[in-house]
């Protein structure tokens, strides 16, 4: 065996060196990448730092904003506790003025099913010891109290009671109406404070601190087929101002005030509207209430690492660290985060912090928030471990592309060089000119491993693919002529079986078809060239005539039940060689007989339709297979398993002769069985 010299191995390490450089380049170029997102990240961070807290500072000063900053416990209520308002007082008799109080400061807490309300105390301690109930849901027509009635059974009412310092009170307020149309109703909710434990109204003043009204107007909120307009659910507001005993007396007490007193969280109210028969159509105890917007809310609106600290004259009210949680698949990689630490910086930027001011009723409020760059560097990981993944995939695809090429390919390619090497070594004869094949490989011959590669296969070949092409060439001309003539031969053989030997029989014709299938198909040629070169002789002929005789005669070749359906309208004149055209019937004859039904028979009619005059041939049995239905015509293409002498040659040599005279045959399938016509062009003039 040949030894290979050292340049054979060229091309081996440049393809190791080059696929190292790759993946080299590719794990530089993530990191500078990722470096220059951190530059940009801390730019982007620190410009967007104030904005941060200038944004914050504007909900703050909202009052929507200025309600939580004033009531920074308010995210553990339980709905039953007032909320100090941005504002010293609530117009409640105006209805416009309440709603518009009620939504601009959100302290409305949602209990579902289109239910609200809200409790809340003036941020002006002198404007009263009262609190403010402002309650929206969807209710029906309102039931009114009359002038001095006492029952409130079937009347709209609302029950109160207040908790606070050890005192109890609660009021009853049936509803008055004032004025009302085919879509409102408006009255006054007047209150009478009850003694504890009294459940019934009794003769008695109103209390004349306690206001209230009962608002019903709008479209209707739902749609029920037995209602009419005016019994539909609509919007329903009431307004009510309860004054606690408790307030007022600290209010008048002659110590120091302080507002809102220090223990505003206990202070509970239970609140009622009840319609006829005592149903309970709001309940502020009935179930959780959503709190308006709370500090506590903030802390999700601030980044990891941060915080905000919110004091008052330097009282601490709050402080909100930011702990937004990213989802489980952008989680920061603790080994990126680390490589994003150490990654230099062209400048280190300070410790990020702002701060802002926001006045409310109750005084300034400073805000003072910081930052931390490894919030930064932790937002930087989660993104950078997404994008990681596609580094990942880069960096697979160059390996398996490296393992595919050198264990797949280029070890094979080696050993195949080798052992190629060694055979052409051995083969060749010893003169240099004489080991010149056929194959051209001038542009790949060389020193390396695909250049010896090139040049011994195509020493190779050059021998193996004559002698090889001889044999296939010998192959295909000895099996296509003894099929051929197999074929051919077979069928007048069998026919002739049954005919009489006399020379004057009338049936000596079949001894012509013999001799004219041996004539065609007995010689060197396959057996498409056979037939395309067959000298036919194509003559006047009467088809009906000529399919009659053979119908007559199918019984004697060995087919029976052949049924002809009588032609009535006279001859069919056609150009056709009588022997290539009995050929073509008996294959079909004989094709039909093989794959009918026992005992069933095979139906031949004749058609003349534009020109054309056609012959059908039919028989009952099973369809043509899917599979084979495009290539029944073609060589060699069967679908006989019961012996060899079927090979699939019958119908090429009926497609074939058929060309030759102009015709064409075709298949089809009928409700019981097959169907195959012939066609050939009627005689001019005929």
């Amino acid at each position: 065996m040949p030894r290979l010299p050292l340049l054979a191995f060229r091309n081996r390490i440049v393809f190791h060196s080059v696929f190292l450089l790759l993946a080299l380049a590719t794990l530089l170029l993530a990191v500078t990448l990722l470096r220059e997102e951190k530059e940009r990240a801390y730019q982007r961070y620190a410009q967007g730092f104030e904005h941060q807290l200038q944004a914050l500072a504007a909900r703050l000063r909202h009052p929507s904003g200025q309600l939580a900053l004033l009531n920074p416990q308010a995210e553990a209520e339980d709905g039953q506790t007032p909320l100090l308002l941005p504002f010293s007082t609530i117009d409640f008799d105006d209805p416009a003025k309440t709603r518009s109080a009620v939504e601009m400061s959100g302290c409305a807490r949602d209990q579902g099913e289109g239910r609200s309300l809200c409790l809340a105390l003036g941020s002006n301690a002198f404007a009263g010891g009262f609190v403010y109930a402002i309650g929206a849901l969807p209710a029906g027509p309102l039931q009114g109290r009359l002038p001095g009635q006492l029952l409130l059974d079937e009347v709209h009412r609302v029950r109160i009671g207040v908790q606070w310092r050890g005192q109890t009170q609660q009021w009853l307020a049936p509803f008055e109406a004032q004025s009302g149309g085919r879509f409102q109703q408006r009255g006054r909710l007047t209150g009478f404070e009850l003694p504890p434990g009294e459940t019934q109204l009794r003769p008695a003043r109103p209390d004349r601190d306690f206001r209230g009204w009962l608002w019903r107007e709008g479209p209707c909120l739902a749609e029920v087929a037995t209602s009419t307009a005016d019994d539909c659910p609509r919007q329903t507001m009431f307004s009510l101002r309860v004054p606690v005993a408790a307030l007022q007396q600290a209010l008048a007490a002659p110590r120091a005030l302080v507002w809102p007193p220090a223990d505003l969280s206990q202070l509970r109210l239970h609140i009622e509207l009840l319609g006829p028969q005592g149903a309970v159509l709001f309940d502020n105890q009935a179930g959780p209430a959503h709190s308006p917007l709370t500090l506590g809310g903030l802390g999700h609106e601030l980044q990891r690492g941060e915080l905000l600290r919110i004091s008052q004259q330097g009282r601490s009210v709050a402080e909100l660290r930011g702990a937004a949680s990213e989802p489980q698949d952008t989680l920061p990689s603790p080994w990126l985060t680390r490589l994003i630490r150490r990654l230099p910086l062209s400048q280190t930027p300070p410790p990020p912090l702002a701060e802002a001011e926001v006045l409310t009723p109750l005084g300034r409020y400073q805000l003072r928030l910081s930052g931390d760059w490894r919030s930064v560097d932790q937002a930087l990981s989660a993104v950078a471990t997404r994008v990681s993944w596609l580094v990942g995939a880069m960096l697979g695809a160059i390996f398996l592309a490296w393992a595919i090429i050198t264990l797949g390919l280029m070890r094979r390619i080696a050993r195949l060089t080798k052992r190629a090497a060694a055979v052409s070594y051995n083969m060749q004869p010893a003169r240099i000119d004489e080991r010149i094949g056929e194959l051209d490989v001038a542009d790949l011959r060389g020193r390396d491993e695909l250049g010896i590669l090139a040049g011994t296969l195509a020493d190779l070949l050059s021998r193996a693919k004559l002698a090889l092409r001889r044999e296939q060439l010998r192959a295909e001309h000895e099996r296509d002529m003894w099929h051929a003539v197999g074929h051919e031969i077979m069928s007048p053989l069998q026919s002739l079986l049954a005919l009489h030997p006399r020379e004057d029989d009338p049936k000596r014709r079949y001894l012509l078809r013999m001799q004219q299938a041996v004539r065609v198909l007995y010689g060197t040629a396959s057996p498409s060239e056979a037939l395309a070169a067959a000298a036919l002789n194509p003559q006047a002929l009467d088809l009906a005539g000529f399919v009659q005789l053979i119908a007559e005669n199918a019984a004697d070749a060995g087919i029976a039940a052949v049924q002809l359906t009588p032609w009535q309208a006279g001859a069919l004149p056609v150009d056709a060689d009588e022997h290539a055209l009995e050929d073509v019937i008996a294959h079909l004859l004989r094709n039909a007989d093989r794959h009918r039904h026992p005992g069933t028979a095979i139906r031949m009619t004749l058609e003349q339709a534009e020109g054309m005059a056609q012959l059908h041939v039919d028989n009952q049995g099973e369809a043509i297979p899917a599979a084979l239905f495009d290539r029944i015509f073609d060589y060699g293409v069967s679908s006989a398993t019961e012996g060899a002498e079927h090979r699939g040659q019958g119908l090429f040599v009926a497609r074939s002769y058929l060309a030759r005279m102009d015709g064409r045959i075709v298949a089809g399938h009928l409700p019981d069985g097959v169907r195959f016509s012939i066609s050939l062009p009627l005689r001019t003039g005929a």
